[in-house]
């Protein structure tokens, strides 16, 4: 079975077929977050600060840390960004750019073993982004795409998976290191989407035998009630076997989802984490009252 480790400088997350699913937070990221995306620029990272928090504490295992922002110094923000957020929050972090300098300014100041995100089958992403992830001894996502762009088709998208895969082991990158994203489509646009991430999830299991994770919400794109679809997509990823995915903790529906596909898949011994995490802690007095209901109700039935 394979384990793919990421690690911060205290706090280690292991991504696995046997393990609990790993919920990466989304929220660092200032793409259609005008908001952010200005008050990164100027320099203000209370935000940044605040969303770390506010993900870890609604259950996030990892966060995924992003600074694209046009015209901005994308390096320069990355770089603070990850290190802001190590100093405030102990989980692993996946650093996210389409940049390769933005990629290891991150990677030079991150402390621990990181997820990079990501690398594409094109040739000159493979060349750049390769001898990255092996100089940091990184973890990388490989994002089911090449130069042809994004298939419809789930056999192309495995044989560009397993592409990337054997490229990285031409860099000394093992199998373990590699977290493969097929690529979630709106499923209000690609009827079909669903079923492909399915077949696609399980081939990728049992055949490369890596570990997978995908942008989750992409699935709800264009549609109401959109927690509803990503907790059924996940749900349902999950038991093909997915093993992690970015997403919004802060939503509460999608962090009961993969905790209880997680209870139904066995990931969760004694369903202690979801007893853990939803159990009702009885308000003071509240067992005595119960204690004195039942023997009240008892000596009622025995009169009776």
């Amino acid at each position: 079975m394979t384990d793919t480790v990421i690690s911060s400088d205290r706090k280690e997350v292991v991504i696995g077929f046997d393990r609990p699913f790993v919920i990466i937070g989304e929220r660092i990221n200032p793409t259609g977050r005008k908001i952010l995306a200005a008050e990164m620029v100027a320099g203000d990272f209370n935000r940044v600060v605040a969303d770390a928090l506010a993900q870890v504490q609604a259950g996030a295992h990892m966060l995924d840390v992003n600074a694209g922002i046009p015209l901005a110094d994308e390096p320069a923000l990355l770089a603070k960004a990850v290190e802001l957020v190590q100093s405030v929050t102990d989980v692993p972090l996946s650093i996210d750019s389409s940049i390769v300098a933005a990629l290891e300014a991150g990677l030079s100041v991150y402390k621990g073993k990181a997820l990079v995100n990501s690398v594409t089958g094109e040739e000159d992403r493979l060349e750049s982004v390769l001898p990255l992830v092996k100089k940091y001894g990184a973890a990388v996502v490989a994002i089911s795409n090449d130069e042809t762009g994004i298939s419809q088709d789930p056999d192309v998208r495995f044989a560009v998976a397993k592409k990337i895969v054997e490229r990285a082991a031409d860099h000394g990158i093992p199998a373990s290191d590699i977290v493969v994203d097929p690529l979630v489509m709106p499923i209000g646009a690609i009827n079909q989407a669903g079923v492909q991430v399915m077949r696609l999830v399980h081939r990728l299991r049992t055949e490369l035998k890596v570990n997978t994770t995908c942008g989750a919400s992409n699935v709800s794109f264009g549609l109401p009630e959109r927690n509803g679809i990503n907790a059924a997509f996940l749900t349902m990823a999950i038991a093909s076997g997915m093993t992690s995915a970015i997403t919004n903790p802060l939503h509460l529906e999608v962090v009961k989802a993969c905790m209880a596909a997680d209870v139904m898949m066995g990931h969760d011994p004694d369903c202690m984490r979801w007893i853990r995490r939803f159990r009702e802690v009885p308000a003071p007095g509240a067992e005595g009252e119960a204690a004195r209901g039942r023997r009240e109700g008892g000596s009622r039935r025995r009169r009776e």
